[in-house]
């Protein structure tokens, strides 16, 4: 959440300056505001398992941001972290179903699917990626580090389509030619998980 936190911080002016183009504008300021409340709520929890950190830390999400974003990644959160419950650590197969209860997640609350030009057309890639890439025997590091490469392609591939849900869907055709800021900021969550376990491991 740290890594997080410290890269959406450093992209935050170019989060707002995508979403200020197709959205509210507001994208850079409310990750950072929440994933900054993260950090702070987590301070107090050192012993506490990852599972009940990642619950801890959507709660906090869903009670400090505005948007979608907070309700979207404050569900996939406390999804993920329910897969893990208490468990004292995890390994990559419990990483993939960590994301991929966090995807689910984040499709059923906000009901999009890839090509809607969402933050779904970053991380579902990423998912199907990471699956594969643990599957096949690459260590968690590894594995993640094709799995952010793959979420920073579907957040490029949002770039022609045309928004389909949320404020920019309001554009119709402008939405085209804008690069969506959820997937943008989905792919910076992606690379700073990836730094995080390869820092641990």
């Amino acid at each position: 959440m740290r890594e997080i936190e410290s890269s959406v911080r450093a992209q935050r002016d170019y989060l707002t300056q995508l979403d200020s183009a197709i959205g509210d504008g507001d994208h850079g300021t409310n990750v950072t505001r929440g994933f900054a409340s993260v950090v702070e709520a987590l301070n107090g929890e050192k012993d506490a398992p990852p599972g009940r950190l990642l619950i801890l830390a959507g709660r906090t999400l869903v009670s400090t941001v505005g948007g979608a974003s907070g309700p979207l990644w404050g569900s996939a959160l406390r999804s993920g972290g329910r897969v893990l419950g208490d468990s004292p650590t995890f390994d990559g197969q419990q990483l993939v179903e960590v994301l991929a209860a966090a995807l689910a997640s984040i499709k059923e609350l906000g009901a999009a699917a890839p090509g809607d030009k969402t933050m779904v057309d970053a991380l579902e890639p990423a998912v199907d990626k990471l699956r594969g890439e643990v599957a096949a025997g690459a260590q968690p590091a590894a594995a993640l580090a094709s799995a952010a490469a793959a979420a920073e392609a579907g957040m490029e591939a949002t770039v022609p389509l045309q928004a389909r849900k949320g404020r920019a869907s309001y554009l119709g055709e402008r939405s085209i030619g804008h690069q969506d800021p959820g997937a943008t900021s989905t792919a910076l969550i992606l690379r700073a998980l990836e730094r995080a376990v390869a820092a641990s491991s």
